[in-house]
Parts: structure tokens; C-alpha cells; sequence
């Protein structure tokens, strides 16, 4: 029973730097993706919308709507994914290592693409 007890306790107090720490990697992603749409040449809050984001850097990667529907199916959209990301890192001058980063450390190199001197051009799929 006390062992229950303390794990009940346990439970309810989160750990304040993890939260901080996690609102910290939340934040720069997001401000990260913002200047990512804005460089784009997209409306930055078009990254904030569910969706709607998804449908914006399709258009800044040059790839059709209908990505957006493979996105749904099971083990393709994994590979969509991949794929997006490999012409987005393209669309902003990046090679592939750039694109493994993207994919494995991304509140790493989100912020790196879209703070630092890559600019956007084109879309790399048309």
C-alpha cells in the first residue's frame, strides 16, 4: 500500500526544468517553423493550423495536394515524410546529411535551417 501511495505522489509533481526544458524545445520549433513558412514565401501562422501547414510546405517544396492523402496511409505516409523532408532540406540549398539531421535531431536543425544564412530556393520536387 505504500508503495502506491508514493507512486501516487510521485505522479502528480512533474519535474519543473523537464517542463521548462520541454516548453523551451516546443517554442523553438514552432518559432523555428514560422520563419521556415515566412522564407518560403508562405504566411508564417499557416504553420500553427493543423493540416493546413502540411498543405503550405507541400506548396513550398513544389509537391501536389494530394500528398496530403498518402500522408494518411499506413507505412507510405512514413515515407512521404521522408520525402518531404528531403525537399524541403533541397528547396533551402541542404544535402542529404542536412536532411538525416532533420529527420533524427530535428529541435536541433529545424532552428539551424531557419535561423541561419539558407535561403529558399525554389521548390527542389518541380
Amino acid at each position: 500500500m505504500n508503495l502506491f501511495i508514493f507512486a501516487q505522489q510521485y505522479q502528480s509533481r512533474p519535474n519543473p526544468i523537464a517542463v521548462l526544458l520541454y516548453l523551451v524545445i516546443v517554442f523553438a520549433i514552432i518559432a523555428s517553423w514560422w520563419r521556415i513558412f515566412t522564407k518560403g514565401g508562405q504566411p508564417g501562422w499557416g504553420s500553427l493550423i493543423p493540416i493546413y501547414n502540411l498543405y503550405l510546405i507541400l506548396k513550398i517544396v513544389g509537391r501536389p495536394w494530394w500528398f496530403l492523402l498518402l500522408l494518411l496511409i499506413p507505412v507510405v505516409n512514413v515515407i512521404v515524410a521522408i520525402l518531404i523532408t528531403n525537399d524541403l532540406s533541397k528547396s533551402f540549398g541542404r544535402g542529404l546529411p542536412f536532411t538525416l539531421g532533420l529527420i533524427f535531431l530535428p529541435f536541433i536543425f529545424y532552428p539551424i535551417l531557419a535561423w541561419s544564412e539558407a535561403t529558399y530556393q525554389g521548390p527542389s520536387a518541380s
